[in-house]
């Protein structure tokens, strides 16, 4: 029995190999212990738990020089261990050997000559990486880019021969003009910032960094004073928290455009950014790790790499990068303590939730407008809205003169309004923000709808409606509502076109599969109508006064 299973495990190792690697396999080189073990490492790295892959790894060392993809799958798992030390001393003990012939072991060799300020041997070593580039556009970009730096950095000048990979190359060569102290510097950084075509809101803050680095303080508080906590990024509103506490050496601690390990680990985050775009985490955690191996002192990135293990549902790893986030970062604190609140109602239940983060906002002296903002959306998302609405009032007592903002505030306290049906206050609201805001689909879309819902003014919220969809005929919900709409004024078959396509967008939203059955029904598809009705009652997010409701059509109809 053991033979056979023994035999069942090399046959799973060997499917998992490519061709060009079966040829270090035998069974000369394993025993069932190290070979059950490194398998089991292959099954836990694939159950996205790289810590237990770790393990076995460790445990099966001995293949190292035995089996060519074990190396790889350890180095992997070590650099997403934040192990990156290590993993570069193994490729380098294993250098002469063919089992260090793949891409990342000869990156982590370059990210190494960086950290140790050794470019010449950088460069040899990104010579010898393009050669196991093959198909990977994307590995290729990397290694134009970093060949860029080492230009910089061995040089002092800017390289004449480059290739162009778009926004990349803008904002490497925006900070390669950092490093080398050109005078265009911030030319670059502000054409990057007003980019209308990306969202380049990031690296604000690096030019922010610039004009502190090089003395313009006066210009780096003229742009923070135009900065609005509620609408900023968390990095800009920790940079806007530090110039108006007048904290600015915090800028310098943490990134430096004289320091070439900095610039580097920005691209690297970058990268990582794109990758956890992508929804591949495992990569964007490798390239974050190498980011933080060459500036650790950067631990705001590690809300990306936050992000990735919430995403991926690890919330135990989640909780353990968010201790990175100390009380004298404020804002990253209370980021922190905002990812810890919704790992509770992931865990637990909202309530939990709602509990903690209130418990830990009331300790809280002179809350600012976001954080005011936060929690006033966590009891709107509780349902629990009057004390929604008090801290909407609040914030809109506090508002300077930004529109865009009062407008947001605006909808989102006339929504708490509807929810608690005082509908006099909720119009008022939503009818201010569409004066500030005209084209705002989703405001016309909530007013439209809660018109709809207590049969008023119905020709008004379908023209509302139409506005909506023309602004966002992609959005479920205006979907939904205009499809309502049309139910409403017994224009079933123009009803039913958009219910359908409503609810191949969200499938599990009971509200729109809910429309969709009595819209089945009037069209005399009872059969039909009945079978979305029912899926209704399975679903997660039906409330009990609705299950009533259903439970009542599927025995008597409409």
């Amino acid at each position: 029995m053991l033979f056979k299973n023994f035999k069942l495990i090399l046959f799973l190792l060997i499917l998992y190999q490519s061709p060009l690697y079966s040829k270090s396999i035998t069974l000369n080189y394993f025993n069932k212990s190290n070979l059950s073990k490194y398998f089991s490492g292959i099954i836990a790295f694939e159950n996205k738990d790289n810590s237990k892959a770790l393990s076995f790894y460790d445990s099966s060392k001995i293949l190292l020089n035995k089996h060519d993809p074990f190396l790889k799958r350890y180095v992997y798992s070590l650099v997403l261990e934040n192990k990156t030390n290590q993993a570069i001393n193994i490729i380098k003990i294993n250098k002469s050997n063919t089992n260090t012939n793949f891409f990342d072991a000869h990156l982590l060799l370059i990210i190494d000559n960086f950290k140790k300020t050794n470019f010449e041997l950088a460069k040899s070593n990104l010579n010898i990486a393009q050669k196991y580039v093959g198909n990977d556009k994307f590995n290729l970009a990397i290694l134009e880019i970093l060949n860029q730096y080492i230009y910089v950095f061995r040089e002092k000048k800017l390289s004449n021969e480059k290739k162009n990979f778009g926004k990349l190359s803008i904002i490497a060569e925006t900070f390669q003009r950092c490093y080398l102290k050109k005078s265009n510097t911030e030319e670059f950084f502000l054409n990057l910032i007003n980019d209308n075509e990306t969202d380049y809101t990031r690296y604000t803050y690096f030019y922010l960094s610039y004009l502190i680095e090089n003395d313009k303080i006066f210009k780096a508080k003229k742009i923070t004073n135009e900065l609005n906590y509620i609408n900023s990024t968390l990095l800009l509103s920790q940079a806007k928290n530090w110039i108006e506490k007048d904290s600015i050496q915090y800028f310098k601690e943490v990134f430096s455009c004289k320091n070439h390990n900095d610039l580097i680990a920005e691209f690297l985050f970058l990268i990582a950014n794109l990758y956890s775009s992508q929804n591949n985490f495992e990569k964007s955690n490798f390239y974050l790790n190498l980011s933080n191996f060459l500036n650790p002192k950067f631990i705001y990135n590690l809300s990306l790499k936050t992000e990735n293990y919430f995403l991926n549902e690890d919330y135990l790893g989640t909780k353990k990068i968010l201790k990175n986030f100390k009380k004298k970062d404020n804002f990253y604190y209370w980021y922190r303590l905002k990812k810890e609140a919704h790992i509770i109602a992931k865990e637990k239940n909202s309530k939990e939730s709602l509990d903690y983060i209130v418990s830990k906002f009331l300790k809280i002296k002179n809350p600012n407008n976001k954080i005011l903002f936060d929690i006033a959306n966590f009891y709107k998302n509780s349902k629990e809205y009057d004390n929604s609405i008090k801290y909407y009032s609040k914030i809109i007592a506090n508002l300077n003169d930004d529109p865009d903002i009062l407008s947001d505030i605006l909808y989102r306290r006339g929504g708490s309004f509807e929810r608690i049906g005082k509908f006099d206050k909720a119009d008022q609201d939503l009818i201010q923000a569409l004066k500030i805001n005209p084209d705002d689909a989703y405001v016309l879309n909530y007013l439209a709808y809660s018109w709809l819902e207590r049969k008023y003014k119905i020709d008004e919220a379908i023209e509302m409606l139409e506005i909506a969809y023309k602004k966002k005929s992609n959005d479920p919900y205006i979907i939904d509502s205009i499809g309502w709409a049309y139910y409403l004024i017994n224009d079933y078959v123009k009803a039913e076109k958009f219910l359908k396509r409503a609810v191949e967008l969200m499938p599990d939203d009971p509200i729109v599969n809910d429309h969709y059955g009595d819209i089945l029904w009037k069209l005399d598809r009872k059969i039909q109508a009945r079978y979305f009705w029912v899926s209704v009652l399975e679903m997660q997010d039906t409330e009990e006064d609705m299950k009533n409701r259903i439970n009542e059509k599927i025995i008597k109809g409409l």
